[in-house]
């Protein structure tokens, strides 16, 4: 399973990537996070808001930061 975290570094970006990893890490999964800076590969996933999280290259979340129950959701458990 490959996750995205989208966003520049700003404080949110930040917390999304710290829940997502938590999360990851609970629900026991093998799953490779990924933090995207870049704004033009950002761009490519068409999202113009961050933080995101991408989940096996599908859109998940967008402007927020995602509670630990969604993202546990997003990857099954």
């Amino acid at each position: 399973m490959e996750i995205k975290v989208l966003g520049p570094g700003c404080p949110k970006c930040q917390q999304t990537e710290k829940v997502v990893k938590e999360a990851i890490a609970e629900a026991g999964v093998n799953a490779e996070v990924e933090k995207v800076t870049d704004t033009m590969k950002i761009a490519r996933y068409g999202v113009f808001g961050t933080p995101a999280v991408v989940v096996d290259g599908e859109v998940k979340s967008v402007g927020k930061v995602p509670s630990k129950e969604e993202i546990k959701k997003w990857i099954g458990k």
